[in-house]
């Protein structure tokens, strides 16, 4: 079975909500997760944060669901780990 262990994005969001919120928000549709937030960018409208989304068995569209309903894009997808753990026959 194969399952997302890390995403690592590039987003884009407007300074509402707080990085808090967001992170919180993106931990919320991945139980088990770890969410790190980094702002990497800032202007007077807008933060670039890399966000780094670890857990078990990651649901890439849930979370860019949440980060599309708080007003924020993903702009790419910068690294992913995915696990295969199908055992041989």
């Amino acid at each position: 079975m194969l399952t997302v262990k890390r995403i690592v994005l590039d987003v884009l969001k407007p300074h509402h909500p707080n990085g808090l919120d967001f992170a919180q928000a993106i931990a919320e549709q991945c139980p088990a997760c770890r969410v790190t937030l980094t702002v990497s960018e800032m202007d007077e409208k807008t933060e670039t944060l890399v966000l780094v989304i670890e857990g078990e068995d990651l649901h890439y569209e849930a979370i860019s669901d949440s980060i599309a309903a708080m007003g924020a894009s993903v702009h790419s997808i910068d690294e992913v780990a995915v696990e295969n753990r199908d055992e041989p026959a």
